[in-house]
């Protein structure tokens, strides 16, 4: 068993591994701003990428029900494969429209990223949750750096200019595709295949071939279909009547809905500045990004493994969330790129932070098997929250219609303004804690 754990995770992390080399990413907007495409600042940022946003909504909580139902395997193959379609369509097409079209496929293979992170939950024990948990996200974190010190190399040296990139990007697909093959299958999942399998059931009691046993057969198989949703109703009443799993949910889906809005957009905001260098630094910056993010997630790790309070941990994030608002300050209302890349690479570095100690807490209130359904809740309601800012702030039609600067200058009081109800809320708490002690002492 032992070893048998191990093989899944490392041949699930050569996977994630292969997924993230993709270094035409930290350079997307360079490449879609090219000369290339015909299609302007304003487009990509008002009519491209909030398409992505959107569709990885509209998906997300669909693609989580059929993982769990095809068991797992069969979209991560399909994971590879819609991969290879978007960045091969980045290298033909030409159009506004064509963009478009990849956007959705790009918000599709997004939310397919739930099949790899749930894959191993339904492959190996529950003692071994905590490590192979650690091993794919990091094999994901070194295919990332992998890919922006690449696309770094190479774009420095002019080995490669940013489109050509997209041929890298479309070949890891490749690789990863193949590769999934290679993935064993899943015979129980969380929900749909929880502890039963009727083919297997029939084949081991040959008796229940004949009529009476047929029909018991039958009514059981009936049961077992009901058994599913009941467990997710299960799941999903007992996590959100506990007041604790509500408030970390709720700090986990705003943060990620920032995040995700910051990271979506800062590159056209780079694009806007006019002391922009001969040399584009992306590549390096998405690394230091990437590395800072992961010390302080490690960081963040050890520090809470027991050594912090829930309320102290709330404390913490809230200040926390007002330095991240103070970042995008920095990334936005200076003149100078190299001031704004240290904003950036600062923002996600505290950003790694504040959502392991989240989701950590988060964990900590659940249901072991509830963890993905959970998670994944949460994280539709981060993209609703993030659909919402991009209307609101980005959108011509019914929004704020505020141009780069202005939409990040949102974005940081977004941060901002939540660390302060936080921290008011926790006061709050502990003042009301404190007379209610109060009140017991003196009535005994």
């Amino acid at each position: 068993m032992e070893s048998s754990w191990l093989k899944v995770s490392c041949l699930l992390c050569v996977f994630g591994f292969l997924r993230e080399i993709r270094p035409s990413e930290p350079y997307h907007a360079e490449i879609l701003l090219s000369d290339w495409y015909n299609v302007t600042q304003e487009e990509v940022n008002r009519s491209v990428y909030p398409i992505g946003t959107y569709s990885y909504l509209a998906l997300l909580i669909v693609v989580f029900l059929i993982t769990d139902f095809l068991r797992y395997k069969p979209l991560i193959i399909a994971n590879a494969f819609t991969g290879i379609l978007i960045w091969s369509g980045l290298i033909w097409t030409k159009t506004l429209l064509g963009m478009q079209i990849v956007e959705v496929f790009y918000g599709f293979y997004q939310a397919m990223e739930v099949a790899y992170y749930t894959y191993i939950y339904a492959k190996v024990e529950k003692k071994y949750y905590p490590r192979v948990t650690s091993h794919t996200r990091a094999a994901m974190l070194v295919g990332k750096l992998f890919a922006g010190l690449l696309a770094q190399v190479l774009i420095s040296f002019q080995w490669m200019d940013f489109r050509q990139l997209l041929y890298i990007s479309a070949g890891s697909q490749v690789l990863a595709l193949l590769w999934s093959f290679l993935l064993p299958n899943v015979k129980q999942s969380i929900y749909f295949h929880h502890q039963f399998d009727v083919n297997l059931e029939i084949a081991e009691n040959p008796a229940s071939q004949n009529g009476i046993e047929s029909t018991n057969a039958k009514s059981s198989v009936a049961q077992d279909t009901a058994k599913p949703l009941q467990l997710l109703w299960s799941h999903f009443c007992s996590a959100y009547s506990n007041s604790l799993v509500l408030q970390w949910s709720m700090w986990y889906a705003i943060g990620l809905a920032g995040y995700l809005q910051v990271t979506t957009y800062m590159q056209v905001a780079w694009k806007s500045f006019e002391n922009e260098p001969d040399v584009v630094w992306n590549g390096a910056i998405d690394v230091a990004f990437t590395a800072l993010a992961a010390l302080f997630s490690l960081l963040a790790g050890y520090l809470h493994a027991g050594r912090l309070k829930s309320r102290t941990s709330l404390l913490s994030l809230a200040l926390l969330s007002a330095l991240e608002g103070g970042c995008i300050l920095l990334s936005s209302w200076t003149s100078n790129i190299y001031l704004s890349y240290l904003g950036y690479v600062l923002f996600g570095a505290l950003y790694g932070f504040t959502i392991t100690v989240s989701s950590a807490e988060l964990a900590s209130c659940l249901v072991e098997d509830s963890f993905a359904l959970i998670f994944g809740i949460n994280t539709l309601i981060a993209l609703a929250l993030q659909s919402m800012l991009t209307v609101v702030v980005v959108s011509e039609t019914g929004g704020l219609n505020l141009n780069t600067f202005e939409q990040f200058t949102a974005y940081a009081f977004y941060f901002i303004i939540c660390g302060l109800v936080y921290f008011i809320a926790v006061i709050v708490q502990c003042c009301f804690n404190r007379s209610q002690s109060s009140k017991r002492h003196e009535t005994e």
